[in-house]
């Protein structure tokens, strides 16, 4: 072929990790010819590099993006080089710069799905409203503190609609309840707040939400004093004060939701159950000192 008379320079680094990647995805079915094709080099150089006196990073990059491959598969690739990093330290017990692991990726092309985020507003003439309490703290010493609360929308192939009504717990990140409905209603949101209160009965937290008609309605303060939770809502169009609530829609929706299409109500309660227990225990998280939620949750109130 014309193409493997090219000389390579095989002492470039990211040169390297391209050889690595064919290697190791050559052995696990991919042919050589395609994936120097892929990869934009010489099979000649390829080989030359392959013959070479392999030195200790060369095993040890092997080793590394022979792991990056699982993850991201396991994952669908969903994660990007920096929750990859995360995944790979605590596999290997090592301490990876994210810089190498990118690095390692950009040599096979792998990055995470490229998404894109909606928010929806529904306007209201609010019954109960509360100062922004919160203030845009978004830190806790420890779980059952401060709760953030939305409801997010989400769309089938049918053109329904579906509604999730979710509470996040600032202490750990973790999402403490959620209910998936057909409306967006009274009733959707009152049902995550009992089951938020079902599962933690000591709480009494700030309780944060926008301005949304199911946070400023008597009833829902109601319950909020029952269990003397402090109530806290955004100011009027500014939805950064209830920013990890939304950070987590758009997680959710880029990493599950605008992968794939939902053509009934019951699949998409299937995937969202899915996700979210895949949130809470599974996806590390770099805040919570590389654990996921659940774990640092348990780890906070057992100290």
């Amino acid at each position: 072929m014309k193409g493997d008379r090219k000389e390579v320079d095989t002492s470039n680094s990211s040169q390297k990790n391209k050889y690595i990647a064919i290697k190791e995805l050559h052995t696990i079915g991919y042919s050589i010819s395609e994936l120097c094709k892929y990869a934009k080099i010489a099979r000649a150089s390829y080989y030359k590099w392959l013959n070479r006196p392999e030195t200790l990073r060369d095993r040890e990059n092997a080793i590394v993006l022979d792991e990056i491959i699982k993850v991201y598969l396991e994952v669908k690739g969903i994660y990007g080089y920096r929750r990859i990093t995360l995944n790979i330290n605590r596999r290997l017990n090592s301490q990876y710069n994210h810089k190498r692991i990118y690095r390692l990726m950009k040599s096979i092309k792998l990055s995470s799905v490229i998404r894109r985020k909606r928010k929806n507003y529904i306007q209201s003439t609010p019954q109960i409203t509360a100062e922004n309490v919160l203030n845009r703290e978004f830190t806790a010493e420890r779980p059952n503190e401060k709760w953030l609360t939305d409801v997010t929308e989400f769309k089938l192939t049918t053109g329904k609609k579906a509604y999730l009504s979710a509470i996040l717990d600032l202490g750990d990140n973790s999402i403490i309840s959620y209910v998936l409905g057909h409306s967006n209603n009274n009733i959707l949101v009152f049902d995550t707040l009992d089951q938020a209160i079902d599962t933690n009965p000591t709480a009494k937290p700030i309780f944060h939400s926008d301005r949304g008609f199911q946070y400023t309605n008597r009833t829902f303060k109601n319950k909020l004093d029952k269990f003397e939770a402090t109530q806290s809502m955004s100011r009027v169009s500014r939805c950064i004060d209830n920013g990890p609530m939304e950070g987590f829609w758009g997680i959710l929706k880029v990493e599950m939701y605008y992968l794939r299409k939902f053509d009934s109500y019951e699949e998409l309660e299937a995937a969202i159950d899915e996700y979210i227990d895949f949130y809470n225990t599974k996806r590390l998280q770099k805040k919570l000192k590389g654990m996921t939620p659940i774990e640092y949750r348990s780890h906070t109130l057992a100290s």
